[in-house]
């Protein structure tokens, strides 16, 4: 039986669209990232998850500990839902969330958030001034990682912290430890032009990625040690992050990183089929039901505009799945109500027939849907809610 046949029979009795999640495919996912990652544990982004029972059956796991949160109010949520070690890995404003924070000797004692510049100091201070017994707060430096070559002109990666070179990181460092109130605890350096970007690609492009990739491990192999390096003269780390689903077994070669993040190759989107160092299995996917023929070698599906956030290209829009052989419409692409596939599968499909689809990107494919069942084999085993259908909706 092949994996169309499977889903179908599996949820014969539902009425998409709804989502699934495929269980075996999750796990040999998770089995392969502890494989990668060779003994360093693996930190979960809850982003690329947004599922609770999904994230306690990963922690559940061997090689996994502690999550990666989004937001602050994500991050103390999780923490009254008992989870622990909880890395806030994008810095915060909400002025509410740290005065809870700070209030809450639980929760502050289990989340780090994130910090890249003193202004952030003077923000956290600010919110929790008028706090009854401030607890301590646990801070985390986040460091540039992007490439940057031929005197500036070429930047590969992020734009995220203003901290690169260690004579900077040890000068924030040493003011962190002067203020009271705060504590560092981590380091954060996560390279998304390694991580986030495929590199098994045809062509020209390809080849331009394997090389910036290249040159920019044998650099950050070497500046993002001297930077822990120069933070550990001020600061007892007590971990050092790097690296992301499509990075783990480049970074944890490196000596200075204890840990490596990941979240995306639990679900494996789309977006992750484009690297030359490991496969995975498409895991979470979602079906739309045909709804038309507008003509011959024509269906359309209802909805199916789940566009992914990223540049605005035909890479962030859903992969038609199952059956192969679909495509869009260039001219429509993914609609809001409704989505017209074209190709030679369509000649079979049939009103009330589905179609089933991989969103571009992991987690936000629950800002879609209020729950996923989840399939073993051919059945249906549970249905468990996302963050969505928990009514958290934090971005």
């Amino acid at each position: 039986m092949n994996d169309r046949q499977r889903y179908d029979r599996a949820t014969a009795d539902l009425e998409p669209p709804f989502a699934i999640l495929d269980l075996e495919a999750l796990r040999a996912n998770a089995a392969s990232m502890v494989r990668r990652a060779a003994g360093k544990p693996i930190r979960v982004a809850s982003k690329s998850v947004r599922c609770r029972a999904v994230l306690r059956q990963v922690l559940d796991m061997d090689g996994f500990s502690g999550v990666m949160a989004f937001t602050l109010p994500e991050a103390l949520w999780l923490a009254s839902e008992g989870f622990a070690d909880i890395l806030v890995a994008y810095p915060t404003a909400d002025r509410a969330a740290l005065a809870t924070l700070a209030g809450d000797p639980g929760a502050a004692g289990q989340i780090t958030i994130m910090v890249d510049s003193p202004e952030h100091l003077d923000v956290i201070d600010k919110a929790v001034e008028g706090v009854a017994s401030r607890q301590e707060i646990r801070v985390c430096l986040d460091i540039d990682t992007a490439f940057i070559a031929l005197a500036g002109r070429l930047r590969a990666g992020v734009l995220r912290s203003p901290i690169r070179e260690p004579g900077q990181a040890e000068e924030f460092a040493a003011e962190i430890a002067k203020r009271p109130g705060f504590r560092l605890v981590g380091l954060m350096a996560y390279e998304a032009q390694i991580a986030g970007v495929g590199d098994r690609m045809p062509g020209p492009y390809g080849r331009a990625v394997r090389w910036m990739q290249g040159r920019s491990q044998r650099e950050l192999i070497v500046r993002r040690g001297r930077v822990v390096a120069a933070v550990r003269r001020v600061a007892d780390l007590e971990f050092v992050n790097g690296g992301g689903t499509g990075s783990v077994e480049k970074t944890i070669r490196e000596k200075a990183i204890t840990e490596v993040a990941a979240g995306s190759g639990f679900y494996h989107p789309r977006l992750f089929d484009f690297y030359r160092g490991f496969s995975g299995r498409p895991a979470a996917l979602f079906a739309l039901p045909v709804v038309r023929r507008p003509a011959s070698g024509v269906v359309t599906v209802l909805g199916g505009g789940y566009l992914a956030s990223g540049p605005a290209d035909a890479a962030r829009l859903p992969q038609p799945y199952l059956p192969a052989g679909l495509r869009y419409d260039a001219r429509e692409g993914a609609g809001e109500v409704q989505t017209p596939l074209i190709g030679r599968a369509a000649h079979d499909l049939r009103v009330g027939d589905r179609v089933w689809f991989r969103h571009a990107k992991a987690g936000e494919l629950c800002e879609r849907f209020d729950t996923l069942h989840l399939i073993e084999g051919d059945r249906v085993v549970g249905t468990v809610p996302t963050y969505r259908g928990e009514g958290r909706t934090f971005l």
